[in-house]
């Protein structure tokens, strides 16, 4: 048969010819290369799992940010946009994921990354964050940053407008995450966990995590009822607003004390726990870590 007859070609390529072998080692190294070059490295890229960094101005976000990414502190500046870096997971922090795998599994020496993403803490750029919570790009959880040094509980003082602004700021982003919880559709909203960082309890007059949470809980009542006691000197009736069926107010329809245990029922769990990025003895976010391990 001539080579230009289809049986011909094909009896040639499935015999041990020089051909053959060849066309088969280039298929057998291609198609790996292909998979992983072409494939896997953009379908990894693309859902590199990220947290967002939010707080009130001077919290200590962008520090943050930048002893995770570099490893070290640095000198920093108020956030006026949002900035998204890539950090890699400390190979001392375990991952939920890889919970029940053994001690000695070389991939518990491999560097898991993820994208961290600070938002501005102004009051008029805090848009960014809001948004990000609404159109979120494999979110896996909230970091909110606290100055533990500058709240009080106190009843007066500059303390408290710190303690007052971070928990006005707080009580707006549970509140978008409730009504995210409450949305109507085929599919059930992701669980998204919620870190308190309380930053600066290197200080001596910082607040110790546990009374972070007190104040928080209780300053977030205070907002809850004064907007609540706002449109009703407004003229609109309890009856008219429908606080059971469109959960405008956050927690238990706005009444009672407010605490972050209500918001497990709606798949978002909130964390206070303590820390500090800088410090005579070294920044500690061992803590922080092992917070986004167990989210990974």
């Amino acid at each position: 048969m001539a080579w230009a007859d289809s049986q011909s070609l094909l009896s040639s390529l499935l015999n041990p010819s020089p051909l053959a072998i060849t066309l088969s080692i280039l298929v057998v190294f291609s198609i790996p290369l292909f998979l992983h070059l072409v494939i896997y490295r953009s379908a990894s890229s693309s859902t590199l799992p990220s947290f967002l960094l939010v707080g009130p101005s001077g919290s200590g976000k962008t520090s943050l940010l930048t002893l995770f990414e570099r490893g070290q502190h640095a000198e920093t500046r108020t956030s006026q946009a949002p900035l998204t870096v890539e950090v890699s997971l400390p190979v001392t922090t375990s991952t939920t994921s890889s919970q029940y795998r053994s001690v000695n599994d070389p991939t518990n020496q491999i560097h898991k990354k993820l994208l961290l993403v600070d938002t501005p803490g102004h009051g008029k750029l805090r848009h960014h964050a809001f948004d990000s919570v609404v159109k979120p790009r494999n979110l896996k959880g909230i970091i909110f940053m606290i100055d533990a040094a500058d709240i009080s509980t106190n009843s007066s003082g500059s303390g408290n407008d710190a303690l007052r602004q971070a928990a006005e700021y707080l009580h707006d982003l549970l509140l978008l995450l409730q009504k995210r919880a409450n949305t109507k559709t085929s599919k059930a909203p992701t669980e998204l966990p919620v870190l308190v960082a309380a930053n600066k309890l290197d200080l001596f007059t910082a607040l110790p995590a546990p009374l972070v949470k007190t104040a928080l809980e209780g300053e977030i009542t205070n907002v809850r009822s004064s907007r609540t006691k706002g449109l009703l000197d407004s003229g609109i009736g309890m009856n008219d607003l429908d606080v059971g069926e469109e959960k405008e107010w956050l927690g238990d329809g706005g009444e009672g004390k407010f605490d972050f245990a209500q918001m497990d029922e709606l798949n978002v769990s909130v964390s206070v726990v303590g820390g500090n990025v800088l410090g005579a003895d070294g920044p500690d976010v061992k803590q922080w870590w092992s917070w986004i391990g167990k989210t990974l």
